[in-house]
């Protein structure tokens, strides 16, 4: 058995635990091939054990599986799916939530002092034996609860040390803080989460992160894909998408909530996100949720599992 089946195993025993002194590690596991969703990521490093996912940031399409690592740095919207899964075997991925000063704390004990070039805030690589390693002594802890307090700290550093000897190395320093003009943009990325349904200008944005309108678009969307006014609108539609699927709102009413000026732009904007009208995506879900229902009916101890929540992995 490799380090990958002996974390995979881990994973299986424990898709379900959570312990308040590891309360942002995640563990997540899906069952079948999901639809295209929208979601909005924290930072986060992740791993994939079994399966594979597919994600859209911007205009780029990401693959990924087994022994692959996703780092996003910064609350990235995106789209994304998972495209193999089944009962037998399904898509599992860790996932932890990051935290600068752990980062930081490692940081200072590398001599690295060179000026960063200014990273996207998502990358994906393949994780080395080492890495997969230290994953693994991190989730172990689950079999060892009494050694959490003590040891869990200690684990996730070792984890972002093999994180910084691995590609994504200037992006955790970007989130460590060693590079402000990420927290910048991030300051600006929240302003706009705050403020969505109002007519927000570059300007107004380049304001909060403290830079000129031409350095704010361009560092904007190399970390981002995206474009401010585009970050802005997804962010819109994606809450305009909660609102049809939870709420008997009409699409008209919700995008005027929304912040749009003009019911015909939503449909036309919506559509080209979600690839389907409101109305269309409204009566997906429900039937869904339908057929969800009557399962559970049939079979009510059966679990549910899902991997895709609003905050993605």
């Amino acid at each position: 058995m490799d380090k990958l089946d002996e974390i995979r195993a881990l994973a299986m025993r424990y898709t379900d635990a959570k312990h308040p002194g590891m309360s942002r590690l995640s563990i997540y596991s899906v069952i079948g091939p999901t639809e295209l969703s929208a979601l909005v990521y924290n930072p986060t490093a992740v791993i994939v054990l079994q399966g594979t996912k597919r994600t859209i940031i911007g205009d780029q399409v990401f693959e990924y599986g087994p022994g692959q690592t996703m780092l996003v740095a910064a609350e990235i919207t995106a789209m994304g799916q998972i495209i193999e899964a089944s009962p037998d075997k399904p898509f599992l991925a860790i996932g932890l939530n990051l935290d600068p000063a752990v980062i930081m704390n490692v940081v200072l004990y590398l001599s690295e002092t060179r000026e960063l070039q200014m990273q996207p805030g998502f990358a994906f690589s393949v994780a080395n034996v080492e890495l997969i390693g230290a994953w693994q002594r991190l989730l172990a802890l689950y079999e060892r609860p009494e050694e959490i307090p003590v040891m869990a700290l200690h684990l996730e550093r070792e984890l972002m040390f093999r994180l910084m000897l691995s590609p994504h190395a200037e992006m955790l320093r970007q989130i460590a803080g060693v590079d402000s003009r990420l927290s910048h943009i991030r300051q600006a990325m929240a302003w706009i989460r705050e403020h969505y349904t109002e007519p927000l200008s570059v300007e107004d944005m380049a304001a909060v992160a403290g830079m000129s309108a031409s350095v704010f678009h361009r560092r904007f969307k190399a970390v981002t894909a995206l474009s401010p006014l585009q970050y802005q609108k997804h962010i819109r539609l994606q809450e305009a998408r909660r609102r049809l699927v939870s709420r008997g709102a009409d699409a008209a009413s919700i995008s005027f909530a929304v912040g749009y000026k003009s019911s015909s732009q939503f449909s036309r904007e919506y559509k080209r996100l979600f690839g389907d009208t409101a109305a269309g995506d409204r009566s997906r879900h429900r039937w869904r949720d339908a057929r969800r229902q009557r399962a559970q009916r049939r079979d009510p101890g059966k679990k549910r599992q899902s991997i895709d929540t609003r905050r993605g992995s």
